[in-house]
């Protein structure tokens, strides 16, 4: 009885924790974004970046003053709108220095061959309001929206946050195979955790697309390696998956579900079929274009936990049991892959160079994730079937019980928001 009561314990708390955690973290915002095409020369490198100007300026505010208001940043002024503090585009300072601005924009990158930062020059820098940017998802376009001559065009008072930052910068590297790219500057923004970094490496004929999550602190290492470029979009798919609540309990429920190993593998392999297939469709346009479908399918995936739950408490009969499952487990997979394809749209582009390698590895990625969960679990699960029938059972319906609280949860917030 107490090992039952220990087990229903634990399983609230493993709510208490997922409760706390973000639903669904499929969409990230435009500010979030970095892009870095790098293009190799006997020269050196030149490093043409785009960033939002909030991760700039944001951690130079400085102390209150007399007025109560913090010091603006460079560039910057505050004002006070409906009690709170909103900070502007400095327009008048912009102008008359330009390149300061650009200056505190290269200080904050850090770029190294074999541990040495080589002299950096600024070419070219322009602003670009949010929303009306141009491209910058190839080189081609990331040179053409550098090719401008305004830095900014004068206009209406503009937030910092609605800005976006394009430099051009070249270091003199010499011709090299490999760099390290980090960031040492830190905006404290809210959501900066989930920044996406893409680096486009082009020397020679090779093109090579790294992905990293975050503020990039520790130094992603480029070089002519397929297999290194390749490994980033694996990190990042296993980060989605573990990361993502909603997928991790639809993974749970099936796994306390399935009766023996055959029946897991049964399960196991359906869910990945199915989510490779729409991964892939997804990914490349081949579904509803119609602005109901993706709130449409956050709603199936929250419906999709709770019937596993049920599945997981009254499993299929024994008799083609690990067929249906595998069935059921193949359609719900097929929810999740568009969900996974959503969150791909945000950092890789379709025409971008080496599509299918980062594709696929994003894929592998979510594959590593989806063992990890279940070498975790499955050991536990049938170290519980070991025990007395109670305790199996009990725990079993407590796990379910408290995944189906949650996805309930999931399911009204995710009408309102279709609504």
């Amino acid at each position: 009885m107490r090992a039952l009561k220990l087990v229903i314990v634990l399983g609230l708390l493993v709510c208490a924790v997922l409760t706390a955690a973000k639903a669904a973290a499929h969409f990230k915002l435009n500010q979030n974004v970095r892009v870095h095409h790098v293009l190799h020369s006997d020269e050196g490198l030149d490093v043409f970046l785009r960033m939002p100007l909030s991760y700039v300026v944001a951690e130079l505010v400085g102390p209150a003053g007399d007025d109560g208001l913090p010091d603006p940043a460079p560039y910057t002024y505050n004002q006070i709108e409906d009690g709170a503090l909103m900070h502007y585009v400095d327009q008048v300072a912009l102008q008359a220095d330009p390149g300061g601005l650009a200056a505190l924009a290269v200080g904050g990158l850090d770029l190294s061959v074999d541990g040495q930062a080589p002299s950096a020059s600024v070419i070219a820098m322009r602003l670009h309001r949010l929303g009306s940017e141009p491209g910058f998802a190839t080189l081609a376009e990331a040179q053409s929206s550098l090719s401008g001559k305004d830095v900014y065009p004068a206009g209406d008072e503009t937030y910092v946050g609605d800005v976006m930052l394009d430099l051009h910068i070249r270091y003199a590297t010499g011709s090299l195979q490999s760099y390290e790219l980090s960031y040492s500057s830190d905006p404290q923004l809210a959501g900066q955790e989930d920044t996406a970094n893409l680096i486009l490496d082009y020397n020679g004929d090779q093109v090579r697309t790294y992905r990293a999550t975050g503020l990039m602190h520790e130094p992603i290492t480029v070089s002519g390696s397929a297999t290194s470029a390749a490994s980033t979009f694996v990190v990042e798919g296993i980060r989605h998956i573990i990361e993502g609540p909603d997928h991790v309990l639809f993974v749970l429920c099936m796994i306390i579900g399935a009766i023996n190993l055959h029946s897991l593998l049964a399960r196991v392999t359906g869910f990945t079929l199915g989510h490779t297939v729409t991964l892939i469709l997804g990914f490349f346009g081949v579904a509803p274009s119609g602005a109901w479908f993706i709130p449409t399918v956050e709603l199936a995936i929250a419906l999709s936990i709770i019937y596993a739950a049920l599945m997981a408490v009254r499993p299929p009969a024994q008799k083609h049991g690990d067929l249906k499952a595998f069935g059921i487990t193949t359609g719900i997979g097929l929810l999740h892959g568009f969900g996974f394809s959503f969150m791909l749209h945000q950092i890789l582009r379709v025409d971008a160079p080496n599509v299918w390698h980062s594709l696929l590895a994003f894929n592998v990625g979510v594959e590593i994730g989806q063992l990890i969960i279940v070498l975790l679990v499955w050991p536990l699960v049938v170290f519980l079937r070991n025990q007395p029938g109670r305790i199996w059972v009990g725990s079993r319906a407590a796990v379910a019980a408290c995944a189906s609280l949650i996805a309930m949860v999931w399911v009204v917030e995710r009408v309102e928001a279709f609504l």
